[in-house]
């Protein structure tokens, strides 16, 4: 299948302000790729990119002051099968694991494991290890944590979620990696692009969407495995943006200066597929 994706977001900002964006597919979709992922500026300014310590598509950019817009729409291409299932994938234990894996069973900004270790052994001490506990994990943050938009708090850590049982996407996924990682599972945070492919349509403006990927030993061999709070459903179509430890790792746009959000559209929609060479 192939699906076409893009956003328009535009920002005042009172004078030249530097922003880091992480606006590109990562750099394991790009093979996939059937129209070139370009983003335009208006004003036109000069970007650099390069990629991060995670593996996310970085492009640094000066807002000139006054209004900027940054936009892109491009095809890409995806094998329409849902999220993998691998129940009998086990858990690894610490000793055993690869050196660059265990940062993700470490706390972080929103990801307050030091305040929820002993609720998550409490409720999970005696799940079976493994996806099983995962699983439960999901069942657990997805029945927790109410799904509401104008609840979105960007100070919102997963303790505070866990307390107020409301939030936004990345509020199930902060909930679901912290409980993870204090359970000895590596867990990592993802964003990027979710339509409603397969599901019926959201009647909500379409939006960036957050998840997680946890480390297990499945059939094939130690690989991560992705989860979904929120739907806490096999989904179809996600396009990985960034990765990181939280939210903090993976923030779309950073300004460094005040700039004030004055436009926000994502588009993410399964079209007829094209060949490469009238999609360009």
């Amino acid at each position: 299948m192939q699906i076409r994706t893009g956003f328009t977001l535009a920002f005042d900002t009172p004078g030249p302000t530097p922003m880091n964006l992480l606006l590109n597919v990562r750099p394991e979709r790009r093979p996939d790729l059937v129209s070139p992922e370009v983003i335009r500026f208006d004003p036109p300014v000069a970007a650099h990119q390069h990629v991060d310590d995670f593996g996310n598509v970085c492009t640094r950019i000066v807002a000139p002051g006054g209004r900027i817009t940054m936009s892109a729409d491009f095809v890409v291409a995806d094998s329409g099968a849902p999220d993998d299932l691998a129940p009998e994938a086990r858990q690894i234990p610490v000793h055993d694991l690869p050196d660059e894996v265990m940062i993700f069973l470490l706390g972080s900004r929103y990801c307050d494991t030091d305040k929820l270790s002993q609720t998550a052994w409490n409720l999970f001490g005696s799940t079976p290890e493994g996806w099983a506990r995962v699983q439960a994990i999901v069942d657990y943050a997805h029945n927790r944590l109410r799904f509401d938009y104008q609840m979105a708090d960007a100070t919102r850590s997963a303790h505070d979620g866990h307390g107020q049982q409301v939030g936004v996407c990345r509020d199930f996924a902060h909930l679901a990696i912290t409980l993870c990682r204090c359970m000895n599972i590596p867990a990592r945070y993802a964003t990027g692009y979710l339509g409603d492919i397969g599901v019926p349509k959201d009647p909500a403006p379409m939006d960036f969407s957050a998840w997680f990927e946890v480390f297990l030993e499945g059939p094939q061999g130690p690989r991560w495995y992705t989860f979904d709070a929120r739907h806490n459903t096999p989904r179809i179509g996600r396009i990985v943006m960034a990765r990181g430890r939280d939210a903090t790792d993976c923030a779309l746009t950073t300004s460094f200066g005040p700039a004030w959000l004055a436009r926000f559209e994502v588009h993410t929609d399964e079209v007829p597929e094209m060949p490469l060479a009238q999609a360009a």
